[in-house]
Protein backbone atom coordinates (compact mmCIF):
# COMPACT_ATOMS: atom_id res chain seq x y z
CA UNK A 1 0.00 0.00 0.00
CA UNK A 2 0.98 3.58 -0.80
CA UNK A 3 3.08 5.14 2.24
CA UNK A 4 1.20 8.23 1.82
CA UNK A 5 -2.50 7.14 1.99
CA UNK A 6 -3.51 9.30 4.97
CA UNK A 7 -7.39 8.73 5.06
CA UNK A 8 -9.29 5.21 5.07
CA UNK A 9 -10.61 6.46 1.56
CA UNK A 10 -6.48 7.22 0.65
CA UNK A 11 -6.13 3.22 1.20
CA UNK A 12 -9.22 1.91 -0.90
CA UNK A 13 -8.06 4.13 -3.77
CA UNK A 14 -4.75 2.41 -3.43
CA UNK A 15 -6.31 -0.64 -3.80
CA UNK A 16 -8.30 0.02 -6.52
CA UNK A 17 -4.99 0.93 -8.13
CA UNK A 18 -3.12 -2.43 -7.70
CA UNK A 19 -5.65 -4.50 -8.06
CA UNK A 20 -9.64 -3.83 -9.07
CA UNK A 21 -10.29 -7.66 -9.06
CA UNK A 22 -8.92 -9.14 -6.26
CA UNK A 23 -11.43 -10.52 -3.66
CA UNK A 24 -11.62 -6.76 -0.60
CA UNK A 25 -14.55 -8.07 0.97
CA UNK A 26 -16.04 -12.17 1.43
CA UNK A 27 -19.27 -11.96 4.04
CA UNK A 28 -20.97 -14.87 5.30
CA UNK A 29 -24.47 -14.57 7.68
CA UNK A 30 -24.20 -17.80 9.11
CA UNK A 31 -27.75 -17.83 10.27
CA UNK A 32 -29.21 -17.07 7.01
CA UNK A 33 -26.83 -18.78 4.77
CA UNK A 34 -25.45 -15.52 3.00
CA UNK A 35 -22.21 -15.30 1.11
CA UNK A 36 -21.84 -11.93 -1.05
CA UNK A 37 -17.99 -11.69 -2.24
CA UNK A 38 -16.58 -7.93 -3.63
CA UNK A 39 -14.03 -7.22 -5.36
CA UNK A 40 -12.12 -4.30 -4.65
CA UNK A 41 -14.10 -2.71 -7.75
CA UNK A 42 -17.21 -4.11 -6.55
CA UNK A 43 -16.54 -2.63 -3.31
CA UNK A 44 -15.37 0.73 -4.58
CA UNK A 45 -18.42 1.03 -6.68
CA UNK A 46 -21.04 0.52 -3.72
CA UNK A 47 -18.29 3.15 -1.65
CA UNK A 48 -19.19 6.13 -4.32
CA UNK A 49 -22.59 5.47 -4.96
CA UNK A 50 -23.65 5.80 -1.15
CA UNK A 51 -20.79 8.65 -0.69
CA UNK A 52 -22.69 10.27 -3.32
CA UNK A 53 -26.17 9.73 -1.66
CA UNK A 54 -24.74 10.84 1.62
CA UNK A 55 -23.41 14.21 -0.08
CA UNK A 56 -25.84 14.60 -2.18
CA UNK A 57 -29.56 13.12 -1.25
CA UNK A 58 -28.46 13.56 2.53
CA UNK A 59 -26.76 16.83 2.12
CA UNK A 60 -23.97 15.61 4.53
CA UNK A 61 -20.85 17.66 4.94
CA UNK A 62 -17.42 17.60 6.56
CA UNK A 63 -17.60 17.30 9.74
CA UNK A 64 -21.47 15.94 10.37
CA UNK A 65 -22.02 13.32 12.98
CA UNK A 66 -23.59 10.07 11.32
CA UNK A 67 -24.95 7.79 13.78
CA UNK A 68 -23.74 4.24 12.70
CA UNK A 69 -25.80 1.46 14.19
CA UNK A 70 -25.54 -1.41 12.24
CA UNK A 71 -23.55 -4.44 12.84
CA UNK A 72 -20.81 -6.75 11.29
CA UNK A 73 -21.89 -6.63 7.66
CA UNK A 74 -20.63 -5.74 4.06
CA UNK A 75 -22.72 -2.70 3.76
CA UNK A 76 -21.61 -1.93 7.39
CA UNK A 77 -17.96 -1.11 5.67
CA UNK A 78 -19.52 0.13 2.47
CA UNK A 79 -20.57 2.97 5.33
CA UNK A 80 -17.39 3.47 7.04
CA UNK A 81 -15.26 4.07 3.57
CA UNK A 82 -18.35 6.28 2.91
CA UNK A 83 -18.44 8.17 5.39
CA UNK A 84 -14.61 8.84 5.36
CA UNK A 85 -14.79 9.59 1.27
CA UNK A 86 -17.42 12.80 2.47
CA UNK A 87 -15.42 13.55 5.20
CA UNK A 88 -18.13 12.57 7.87
CA UNK A 89 -17.57 11.28 11.06
CA UNK A 90 -19.08 7.73 11.71
CA UNK A 91 -19.89 7.49 15.44
CA UNK A 92 -20.53 3.41 15.59
CA UNK A 93 -22.93 3.18 17.97
CA UNK A 94 -23.60 6.56 18.18
CA UNK A 95 -26.73 8.31 19.91
CA UNK A 96 -28.96 9.15 17.16
CA UNK A 97 -30.70 11.70 19.12
CA UNK A 98 -27.12 13.94 19.04
CA UNK A 99 -26.58 13.13 15.80
CA UNK A 100 -26.89 15.19 12.67
CA UNK A 101 -27.84 11.87 10.61
CA UNK A 102 -28.18 8.37 11.32
CA UNK A 103 -28.29 4.93 8.98
CA UNK A 104 -29.59 1.54 10.82
CA UNK A 105 -30.43 -2.00 10.45
CA UNK A 106 -33.88 -3.01 10.98
CA UNK A 107 -33.51 -4.48 14.63
CA UNK A 108 -33.08 -0.80 15.72
CA UNK A 109 -35.35 1.68 14.16
CA UNK A 110 -36.98 3.05 16.81
CA UNK A 111 -33.61 3.48 18.69
CA UNK A 112 -33.03 5.49 14.87
CA UNK A 113 -36.17 7.36 14.82
CA UNK A 114 -34.88 9.63 17.84
CA UNK A 115 -32.64 11.21 15.38
CA UNK A 116 -33.95 14.82 14.10
CA UNK A 117 -31.78 14.83 10.44
CA UNK A 118 -31.95 12.62 7.76
CA UNK A 119 -32.30 8.54 8.46
CA UNK A 120 -31.75 5.73 6.52
CA UNK A 121 -32.37 2.39 7.43
CA UNK A 122 -31.24 -0.75 5.80
CA UNK A 123 -32.87 -4.30 5.48
CA UNK A 124 -29.77 -6.50 5.73
CA UNK A 125 -31.80 -8.57 3.59
CA UNK A 126 -29.64 -11.03 0.92
CA UNK A 127 -28.17 -9.20 -2.25
CA UNK A 128 -28.72 -6.26 -0.68
CA UNK A 129 -32.61 -6.30 -1.12
CA UNK A 130 -35.39 -3.55 0.23
CA UNK A 131 -37.86 -3.65 2.60
CA UNK A 132 -41.26 -5.29 2.03
CA UNK A 133 -42.93 -2.42 3.61
CA UNK A 134 -40.63 0.88 3.62
CA UNK A 135 -40.59 2.26 7.33
CA UNK A 136 -41.91 4.86 7.88
CA UNK A 137 -39.76 8.09 8.21
CA UNK A 138 -36.70 6.45 6.86
CA UNK A 139 -35.33 6.43 3.26
CA UNK A 140 -34.42 2.87 2.34
CA UNK A 141 -30.80 2.52 0.90
CA UNK A 142 -31.70 -0.77 -0.89
CA UNK A 143 -34.04 2.05 -2.90
CA UNK A 144 -32.02 4.94 -3.07
CA UNK A 145 -28.78 3.89 -3.85
CA UNK A 146 -28.82 2.43 -7.17
CA UNK A 147 -29.01 5.61 -9.11
CA UNK A 148 -26.10 7.47 -7.66
CA UNK A 149 -23.24 7.62 -9.79
CA UNK A 150 -20.67 5.51 -10.10
CA UNK A 151 -18.30 7.99 -9.05
CA UNK A 152 -17.39 9.99 -6.31
CA UNK A 153 -15.54 13.70 -5.49
CA UNK A 154 -15.69 15.22 -2.16
CA UNK A 155 -17.23 18.49 -2.36
CA UNK A 156 -14.50 20.16 -0.18
CA UNK A 157 -11.38 17.88 0.48
CA UNK A 158 -11.48 15.52 3.48
CA UNK A 159 -8.81 16.52 5.81
CA UNK A 160 -7.09 13.46 7.08
CA UNK A 161 -6.33 15.08 10.80
CA UNK A 162 -10.09 16.04 11.41
CA UNK A 163 -12.06 13.66 13.50
CA UNK A 164 -13.34 10.85 11.43
CA UNK A 165 -13.98 7.64 13.74
CA UNK A 166 -15.70 7.53 16.85
CA UNK A 167 -16.02 3.54 18.61
CA UNK A 168 -16.00 2.25 22.35
CA UNK A 169 -16.11 6.29 23.32
CA UNK A 170 -12.51 6.88 21.39
CA UNK A 171 -12.50 9.46 18.54
CA UNK A 172 -10.03 9.07 16.32
CA UNK A 173 -8.89 11.42 13.19
CA UNK A 174 -8.69 9.67 10.07
CA UNK A 175 -4.72 9.53 10.02
CA UNK A 176 -4.51 8.12 13.24
CA UNK A 177 -7.27 5.66 11.86
CA UNK A 178 -5.08 4.57 9.00
CA UNK A 179 -1.88 4.54 11.48
CA UNK A 180 -3.73 2.13 14.11
CA UNK A 181 -4.38 -0.30 11.11
CA UNK A 182 -1.31 -0.46 9.87
CA UNK A 183 0.03 -0.91 13.04
CA UNK A 184 -2.29 -3.94 14.16
CA UNK A 185 -1.32 -5.24 10.16
CA UNK A 186 2.06 -5.23 11.85
CA UNK A 187 0.84 -6.97 15.13
CA UNK A 188 -1.41 -9.60 13.12
CA UNK A 189 1.68 -10.11 10.55
CA UNK A 190 -0.34 -9.41 7.42
CA UNK A 191 0.87 -8.27 3.96
CA UNK A 192 -0.03 -8.82 0.40
CA UNK A 193 -2.49 -11.49 -0.13
CA UNK A 194 -3.49 -12.27 3.61
CA UNK A 195 -6.73 -13.28 4.06
CA UNK A 196 -8.06 -12.52 7.29
CA UNK A 197 -11.43 -14.27 8.86
CA UNK A 198 -12.77 -12.20 11.65
CA UNK A 199 -16.09 -13.13 13.56
CA UNK A 200 -15.97 -10.00 16.03
CA UNK A 201 -18.44 -7.25 16.19
CA UNK A 202 -17.84 -3.88 14.64
CA UNK A 203 -18.58 -2.41 17.98
CA UNK A 204 -14.76 -2.48 18.99
CA UNK A 205 -11.97 -1.10 17.10
CA UNK A 206 -10.37 -4.29 17.55
CA UNK A 207 -13.54 -5.81 15.32
CA UNK A 208 -13.23 -2.66 12.71
CA UNK A 209 -9.65 -3.05 12.05
CA UNK A 210 -9.76 -7.05 12.01
CA UNK A 211 -12.78 -6.89 10.14
CA UNK A 212 -11.98 -3.92 7.78
CA UNK A 213 -9.22 -1.45 8.40
CA UNK A 214 -6.00 -3.89 9.18
CA UNK A 215 -6.46 -5.99 5.79
CA UNK A 216 -7.60 -2.79 3.30
CA UNK A 217 -4.07 -0.77 5.04
CA UNK A 218 -1.92 -3.93 4.60
CA UNK A 219 -3.19 -5.28 0.53
CA UNK A 220 -4.93 -7.90 2.02
CA UNK A 221 -9.02 -8.83 2.58
CA UNK A 222 -11.01 -9.77 5.03
CA UNK A 223 -13.89 -12.90 5.18
CA UNK A 224 -16.26 -11.47 7.51
CA UNK A 225 -18.45 -13.17 9.51
CA UNK A 226 -21.81 -12.87 11.03
CA UNK A 227 -23.16 -14.78 13.36
CA UNK A 228 -20.53 -17.08 13.46
CA UNK A 229 -21.71 -19.24 16.66
CA UNK A 230 -24.10 -20.95 14.24
CA UNK A 231 -21.41 -22.72 12.42
CA UNK A 232 -19.86 -26.11 13.60
CA UNK A 233 -15.86 -26.34 13.88
CA UNK A 234 -16.28 -28.37 11.29
CA UNK A 235 -17.81 -26.32 8.90
CA UNK A 236 -15.42 -23.58 10.07
CA UNK A 237 -12.63 -26.05 9.01
CA UNK A 238 -14.39 -25.94 6.06
CA UNK A 239 -14.34 -22.02 5.54
CA UNK A 240 -10.89 -21.55 6.49
CA UNK A 241 -9.64 -23.87 3.89
CA UNK A 242 -12.16 -22.93 1.26
CA UNK A 243 -11.71 -19.39 1.29
CA UNK A 244 -8.28 -19.26 1.99
CA UNK A 245 -7.68 -18.07 5.31
CA UNK A 246 -4.09 -16.98 6.45
CA UNK A 247 -4.96 -14.86 9.70
CA UNK A 248 -8.28 -15.98 12.38
CA UNK A 249 -9.41 -13.26 14.90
Amino acid sequence: MNATDRTPADLLRSALAADPGRPLVTFYDDATGERVELSVATFANWVAKTANLLQGDLGAEPGDRLALLLPAHWQGAVWLLACASVGVVAEVGGDPAAADLVVTGPDTLEEASACGGERVALALRPLGGRFPQPPAGFADYAVEVPGQGDRFVPFQPVDADGPGLVVGGEELSYADLVARAREDAITLGLGEGSRVLSGLGYDTWQGLSAGLFAPLAAGGSVVLCRNPDRLSPDGQAQRVESERVTHTV
